[in-house]
């Protein structure tokens, strides 16, 4: 038997192995050096002056540094969606994207927004200069800057800039989830440059999680003067939890689809597929509620009328009745949408009926008589959720778009502010902070809820989830309920240090 022998020529990456460093390295051959490189002498060039520098610090520390490096571009050719560092007015060149790069050893951690660049030591593109720009220490994130040069200046010139953030703690590299993290599984610890946090900002503190769904949470209402908390779910099931132990108290399987759930005094509204279940928590009754066809995906109540959105574009009006049998009579179908009615809000004043619908519309009702006054056209695509502010009527879109809706002495309405949002909005709510500031929930199709401080709309923070959160809903004492698709109910609160600060 002739044994043939084949020689595999690697290229080796003039960097030392993360893992042969920490003693977990598997690989023979590693692409990676398995030794600590030699000292290294650099000319630099500051201010027209040239010094010489020794590169004497150790692998680990330099294997720290590259950890929180952030690479820039000086073209505008890549859009980023990293946080912009404002640089100072030194002579540094503008630097107008920003790409987060960083040798990497394996694909099995990149994040699709991150490009991974790296320099050979036999490309004919040699690196011939360099601004490296360091964040100072102090809060202003002031920039000092220094020009590197090499020798060879014969080949293409590959101009990068590189901007080292402080080891500071609170000097955040990214504003992405570690989906790795999620799954309790990065090997990076500390030193990943994606976020091992819920959390974005220090507004918001983690009460518990409410587990028990299994699918999408549609619906979060804690009804006044009660301790039990209310969740329906596409798993066919509405939950009841006790708001003192965290547990699941009941367990209510309806057979079907729970789409929508809302409650008012001591009524809760269950949207199904062609009904509306209604029950009073007071003495235990239940009524059922017809729909002319679909499924029943919003809710709400305005002058003692119960207001339900079908799959059909059609909005049903129930009123109280002193009948017997039922306590509530359709009195009204309001006719205007083409397609299905998503959200429904009664707004201030004159206490009208907003309406958004997947026919890209928003329409406008009275109440009183149940005729649609006006349609607000302003969207590209489905309108997925309206609440009233003061005077002022917010809608969200699938289009990317928050639109603050004001009217006019003519009583029309008109786009006030439209916001963009990198991603599609599926959810909205309002409320006051621990400071007594109106702050916007945005809940986003990249799983991150957004939170937005009205009226300048300056971001505040995030909140993230494994899934899309549909539901979200105040509650007394701070306290905020977050639904999303795996079924969680998240309860969070908000911060007592952000009110200790405010004081």
């Amino acid at each position: 038997m002739v044994t043939k022998w084949t020689r595999i020529d690697r290229r080796i990456i003039p960097t030392t192995c993360y893992y042969w460093l920490n003693g977990r390295c598997n690989r023979n051959p590693c692409r990676f050096l398995h030794s600590k490189p030699p000292i290294v002498t650099k000319t630099v060039n500051c201010n027209g002056g040239r010094k010489r520098c020794s590169e004497s610090e150790s692998e680990e520390n330099s294997l720290t540094k590259r950890a929180a490096t952030v690479w820039i571009r000086n073209s505008g050719d890549c859009i980023s969606k990293k946080p912009v560092v404002e640089p100072s007015q030194t002579s540094s060149p503008t630097i107008s994207t920003r790409v987060v790069g960083e040798v990497s050893q394996t694909s099995s951690h990149t994040s699709s927004t991150e490009v991974v660049e790296e320099v050979s030591q036999s490309s004919s593109h040699s690196l011939s200069t360099e601004v490296v720009e360091e964040v100072s220490q102090s809060s202003s994130h002031s920039l000092s800057t220094e020009v590197v040069e090499t020798a060879d200046s014969s080949s293409p010139i590959l101009s990068t800039a590189v901007v080292e953030v402080s080891q500071s703690s609170s000097a955040i590299l990214s504003t992405e989830l570690c989906k790795y993290w999620i799954n309790g599984n990065c090997v990076h610890g500390d030193k990943c440059r994606d976020m091992h946090s819920w959390f974005s900002g220090d507004r918001l503190s983690a009460v518990t999680n409410l587990e028990g769904h299994k699918k999408l949470v549609t619906g979060i209402t804690l009804p006044v003067g009660t301790n039990k908390l209310f969740s329906g779910s596409t798993d066919g099931t509405v939950r009841i939890w006790d708001c003192h132990t965290a547990e699941c108290a009941n367990v209510t399987n309806l057979g079907d689809e729970v789409n929508s759930l809302i409650s008012e005094g001591p009524w809760i509204f269950v949207g199904l597929s062609n009904i509306v279940k209604a029950w009073n928590i007071q003495n235990g009754s239940g009524y059922t509620l017809e729909v002319p066809n679909g499924r029943v995906l919003a809710m709400t109540v305005g002058k003692d009328t119960l207001l339900a959105g079908a799959e059909d574009g059609v909005i049903s009006a129930w009123k109280g009745s002193s009948e017997a049998n039922s306590p509530f009579k359709l009195v009204a179908s309001l006719l205007g949408h083409s397609k299905s009615v998503v959200c429904l809000t009664v707004g201030c004043p004159n206490k009208r009926l907003f309406s958004g619908s997947m026919d890209h519309s928003i329409k406008v009702w009275d109440l009183d008589t149940f005729e649609c006054k006006m349609t607000l056209n302003g969207h590209t695509d489905t309108v997925t959720s309206l609440i009233s502010w003061g005077n002022f009527l917010l809608s969200s879109s699938l289009d990317c778009t928050v639109k603050v809706w004001a009217e006019s002495e003519e009583k029309t309405f008109h786009v006030a502010y439209s916001h963009n949002v990198e991603n599609g909005i599926v959810a909205l709510n309002a409320m006051t902070d621990a400071e007594d500031k109106t702050i916007l929930f945005c809940s986003c199709q990249d799983n991150s809820v957004r939170l937005y401080e009205l009226p300048s709309f300056s971001e505040r923070g995030r909140l993230f989830a494994r899934q899309e959160v549909r539901s979200i809903e105040k509650g007394p004492g701070g306290l905020i309920f977050t639904g999303d698709a795996t079924g969680l109910v998240t309860v969070s609160k908000w911060s007592e240090e952000a009110k200790v600060e405010a004081a």
